[in-house]
């Protein structure tokens, strides 16, 4: 294993290589491995803390579910790619129920929320659809565990 020392305020031609041979480098190794994903396991949960998780159950009038599922995906897809902290948006439809609509949203912080709600697009979401919508609900959400697969 080799280690690079690096010490602040000294300029890179003073830094070392270090050869650390055979088991002691092998542990070393792992050590190092076990901090690193302890750390980054540590970062994700703190950023879990602060992120904001909602619940949103709505009921659309079902002769314009059609244009509310246009005006939605218009939404989501225009949020998630142009807002930072708009994390995820995810929006399903009741097997049985179509117009029972549920959307699960993550966003960075309660920053990323508030300007979430501010911006244009969001807002033309709502103008659009404020006739379409016959209920909505909105669950606050403590997150528990949110676990998914890196996307490739």
């Amino acid at each position: 294993m080799e280690v690079i020392r690096v010490v602040p305020g000294v300029p890179e031609k003073h830094i070392r290589l270090t050869r650390i041979p055979g088991k002691a480098g092998v542990l070393l190794s792992f050590i190092l491995i076990f901090m690193l994903s302890v750390s980054a396991a540590g970062n994700a949960a703190a950023q879990e803390k602060k992120q904001v998780v909602r619940i949103a159950k709505l009921l659309i009038d079902s002769a314009q579910l059609e244009n509310y599922m246009t005006a939605l995906k218009e939404h989501a897809e225009t949020a998630v790619r142009v807002e930072p902290g708009v994390l995820t948006l995810y929006a399903v439809a009741d097997k049985n129920a179509p117009a029972k609509i549920t959307v699960f949203e993550i966003y960075a912080d309660e920053t990323a929320y508030k300007a979430h709600l501010q911006t244009a697009h969001f807002k033309k979401y709502k103008n659009t659809t404020k006739d379409m919508v016959k209920s909505l609900e909105l669950v606050e959400t403590v997150p528990i565990v949110l676990a998914a697969k890196p996307r490739l």
